[in-house]
């Protein structure tokens, strides 16, 4: 019973340190890591165990082992990031897969690389024709990234000499049918403006699994009833209606009037309303 005891203090000490050592050693994700940073995660974890279920039989030395693994690995971590060097000795470097079109058939050799695994990961970023791709690059940590030659590239809003409205991260408001007030406060709002919002949809509160709040103040739902449709907000495309609609008033207006002072004001006005049109149609059409 004492051995039980003991191994329980052991494995809870242990825990807590494994904690605390990845969280210094970084938040890199296992899929996104280095080879290098791979095998210290491994063999630390494997310390942990060995000294856990006492397979170590000096407690002391597992610890040090421990330690001077961790410490080697910070240590050589904040070299890697003082010196370009040091971290290509480290980690490796980046190789050019593909250059200009072209597949570079050395540098695949290098990474071990054959033409089946190249055509799949070009696969796994949307790029199923080779024919498509500029330039691809196997980065230290394995991942291939791609660039798109121009003609093959989406289509965004600069090209087109359009401006956008910026866009900010949306806030879950309702979770589970449970109002986030952290979340609403955080941008400007209450929970009188949600429930006024929910109510103009015919939605109870109860019935609501997820509720965000975009950057132009739109609220989107998902019910946990999926049988109940919800129509999309639609405030900003009435918005931009009903400034629309007066700006073809005043035109209409300034057509129709004999009276030379009120053509000039209808026209004026409209002019006015006009510029802020193109001010606010990023925002209300995007």
């Amino acid at each position: 019973m004492q051995s039980f005891f003991v191994v329980l203090l052991r494995v809870i000490i242990l825990y807590f340190l494994t904690l605390v050592i990845i969280r210094f050693m970084g938040r890199t994700t296992l899929w996104k890591t280095t080879a290098f940073k791979f095998v210290s995660y491994m063999v630390i974890a494997i310390m942990v165990s060995l000294i856990s279920l006492g397979l170590i039989p000096n407690m002391a030395f597992g610890f040090v082992a421990l330690g001077v693994w961790f410490l080697f690995t910070i240590a050589l971590d904040y070299l890697a990031i003082k010196s370009k060097w040091i971290h290509d000795v480290i980690n490796g470097r980046e190789i050019v897969l593909i250059k200009d079109g072209k597949v570079m058939e050395e540098n695949l050799q290098e990474v071990r690389y054959t033409g089946e695994e190249l055509l799949r990961e070009l696969r796994s970023k949307n790029a199923f024709n080779l024919s498509d791709v500029e330039f691809a690059l196997m980065e230290d940590t394995g991942e291939v990234n791609v660039l798109l030659k121009s003609e093959k590239k989406p289509i965004t809003p600069k090209d087109l000499n359009r401006e956008v409205a910026p866009m900010s991260e949306p806030q879950t408001v309702i979770l589970d049918g449970t109002v986030l007030d952290e979340s609403l406060t955080s941008i400007g709002l209450n929970r009188e403006w949600l429930n006024t919002q929910l109510s103009n949809s015919g939605v109870s509160i109860d019935n609501v699994f997820i509720g965000q709040v975009d950057s132009s103040g739109d609220l989107y739902i998902d019910l946990f009833d999926d049988l109940i449709e919800v129509q999309e907000p639609q405030v900003k495309e009435l918005l931009y209606a009903t400034i629309s609609k007066i700006h073809a008033d005043l035109l209409s207006f300034s057509l129709e009037t004999e009276d030379s002072k009120a053509k000039k004001m209808y026209s004026d006005n409209a002019n006015k309303i006009k510029k802020v049109i193109d001010k606010l149609e990023p925002y209300l059409l995007r």
